[in-house]
């Protein structure tokens, strides 16, 4: 979360300029708007422990007041299905998606379902809960998306059925059936993978990389628990015909234990032995702890601890970029998805934004900028997915990095040229703001 991307919409010719401008200032807005961060945390969730996450992007007509509006959200991958074998999403024939929904619901919506639905199983892939949740009183409903060649062009439609009833299909829809639900032609699904497995368009998670070492960890830790605490309750062997007040000897907060006739006492009773761990049993779980960390990521630098002495920023910091190598690959994979992410929303809103919409736009200086944004333009366009740093030490870093070159006084007049080559050779966010200020002459 602390690297959560942002887009930066860059035009192509030089006419595409103000319609890039525009979709660049409301696409935060417009994800704002779609509570894009808590779908981007509860995917990588699913990324990290499933090793697949999926983020559905679709419109929907419901939102702003039936003006409608783009609709993103997680999907679950086991109400998600494709063709076997296919290793891109884009590549099968069909893909489905199904979803419970409760009878009465359909009832309203649909009421030529309401004599179907008695009989209608619903049969899902569901997950173990504690609880037990009652799925009788709901149906499960299919949205078909599927592709249909016209030309040289492919066509995106959709339908909905339930309990063998077609609720809607884009082929029947006078507005549709020409140019396809959606004009983009793709699916309206992102999925961003862990770990890829061959002929499978998903992958595998953490959970399944690491598990048999921590299996490895697991059954240690519980021989060594074991053997602690066994070795902290003694027990003894008593003879049956011996003469000592066994209920006595228990007692640990007894003083005295009495035994009854003549002799040695401990002759009937004796110890139970048991025998100490070697430390190569300690120093095997402390090597299985520490391949766990190295093949998962998960250092003691990476989570801000400090060992070996090392107690400066920037040796913490260059560990830390040093063992995040997997973080960043993972991160790169998040950030392909999200351009592919931003690419269905431009989409989206070209299509469908056919009366103008109001955004709240935050200016350089905090203050607000509302934006009308109607109808937009078909400009060809690239697009450039950033980092939005929000780790202190990164602020930290740019905040130092800025006071650094003030007190050098490389942003007086005098100096302007030397500034504007110094930074063009370096490499930090906010890097071509503070060089057009600079051409500019610091306004």
């Amino acid at each position: 979360m602390d690297n959560i991307p942002s887009c930066s919409v860059l035009p192509r010719e030089e006419k595409d300029i103000n319609s890039a401008e525009q979709l660049n200032r409301i696409m935060p807005a417009l994800l704002e708007r779609c509570g894009f961060e808590g779908v981007y945390s509860d995917c990588w969730y699913d990324k990290l422990k499933g090793g697949t996450a999926c983020y559905g992007v679709f419109w929907n007509p419901r939102l702003d007041f039936g003006l409608g509006n783009v609709d993103i959200h997680r999907i679950d991958l086991l109400n998600l299905f494709w063709e076997p074998g296919v290793t891109n999403l884009e590549m099968s024939e069909n893909v489905f998606l199904v979803e419970l929904v409760s009878n009465d619901i359909l009832k309203e919506q649909y009421p030529q379902l309401e004599e179907s639905l008695s009989a209608a199983p619903s049969e899902v892939s569901r997950y173990i809960y504690d609880d037990t949740v009652d799925t009788s009183e709901k149906t499960a409903v299919v949205d078909w998306y599927y592709k249909r060649k016209k030309g040289t062009k492919t066509l995106l439609h959709y339908a909905k059925f339930a309990c063998g009833t077609l609720l809607y299909s884009s082929e029947n829809d006078e507005k549709y059936k020409d140019r396809g639900y959606y004009d983009h032609g793709r699916y309206p699904f992102v999925l961003d993978v862990f770990y890829p497995v061959k002929g499978s368009p998903c992958g595998f998670g953490i959970i399944d990389a690491m598990k048999n070492t921590q299996a490895d960890i697991d059954a240690l830790s519980k021989s060594i628990t074991d053997n602690a605490k066994m070795a902290s309750r003694r027990r003894f062997f008593t003879r049956s015909d011996g003469s000592v007040n066994e209920k006595e000897f228990a007692d640990w907060t007894t003083p005295f234990v009495h035994y009854s006739g003549s002799g040695d006492p401990s002759s009937a009773v004796s110890p139970i032995d048991i025998p100490n761990l070697s430390g190569n049993y300690i120093a095997i779980l402390q090597n299985k702890i520490d391949e766990l960390k190295e093949t998962s990521g998960n250092r003691d630098f990476s989570q801000g601890a400090t060992s070996g002495g090392v107690t400066a920023a920037s040796a913490i910091a260059a560990l830390q970029e040093a063992g995040s190598k997997t973080t960043r690959d993972m991160l790169s994979a998040s950030y392909r998805a999200f351009e592919k992410i931003c690419t269905l929303v431009i989409e989206l809103v070209r299509q469908f934004y056919t009366i103008p919409r109001c955004f709240r736009i935050t200016g350089e200086r905090g203050e607000f900028e509302f934006l009308s944004a109607g109808s937009v333009e078909a400009p060809a366009y690239d697009l450039r997915i950033r980092a939005n740093k929000k780790s202190p030490f990164s602020r930290a870093a740019s905040n130092e990095l800025a006071m650094s070159l003030y007190n050098m006084g490389m942003f007086t007049e005098e100096k302007k040229d030397e500034a504007i080559l110094c930074i063009s050779l370096m490499d930090f966010d906010g890097k071509d703001e503070v060089l057009a200020r600079l051409r500019e002459g610091g306004r």
